[in-house]
């Protein structure tokens, strides 16, 4: 495993949708190795995702992973290591909440998306066993971002251009109301029985 570069905005593969993965494309050993290294470039960078096109790679391959030592984004409830090849993301009802995001890609920018609050995940895992997950929350606002990578988008393309920040900006003036506003709907949808 090793850690690769990662694509910063303006480089044309961040912009073009990612081709699907075949079966026995995925088995290969250098797309085994492209979702190793994806791994180990995410936990060096505390990202929460990342996605092939941020290593320069136009395939439809991402994964999400918090764990709660993550220094970049503290507050964000744990995720188990996931990768999903050919993902299909389908919102669950039609509520929507704003989210500060940030992104790998986008250094030191952030800003409020508004994002699905449950979606549907259908894909492939890295061993090509077909799969499905329910995300709500922020956790389901990390899969629709990196859904987003494989069509082409950023962040920046959703996002309210007056809620832009810096990182420092919304560490200082913003991070606590954006943490008790979560923390509001997190508490809400575990009394409504979601997970």
């Amino acid at each position: 495993m090793s850690v690769r570069e990662i694509v910063t905005i303006g480089d044309p593969v961040l912009r073009e949708p990612a081709r699907e993965v075949g079966g026995d494309e995925l088995a290969t050993d250098a797309v085994q190795e492209l979702i190793d290294d994806m791994i180990e470039t995410k936990r060096a960078a505390d990202g929460a995702g990342i996605a092939a096109p941020q290593v320069g790679e136009s395939l439809r391959i991402a994964l999400a992973e918090v764990e709660g030592t993550n220094r970049r984004y503290p507050y964000k409830p744990e995720i188990p290591l996931t990768v999903i090849v050919n993902p299909v993301l389908e919102p669950i009802g039609e509520e929507v909440v704003a989210i500060n995001e940030g992104c790998l890609s986008v250094p030191c920018l952030r800003g409020e998306v508004p994002r699905h609050v449950r979606v549907r995940v259908r894909f492939r895992d890295r061993d090509g066993a077909e799969q499905e997950l329910v995300a709500s929350g922020m956790t389901a606002g990390t899969f629709q971002h990196e859904v987003d990578h494989l069509d082409g988008v950023l962040f920046c393309d959703r996002a309210d251009p007056r809620t832009f920040s810096t990182w420092e900006q919304f560490e200082r003036r913003h991070r606590d109301g954006f943490v008790r506003r979560m923390e509001a709907l997190s508490e809400r949808l575990a009394a409504e029985g979601e997970r």
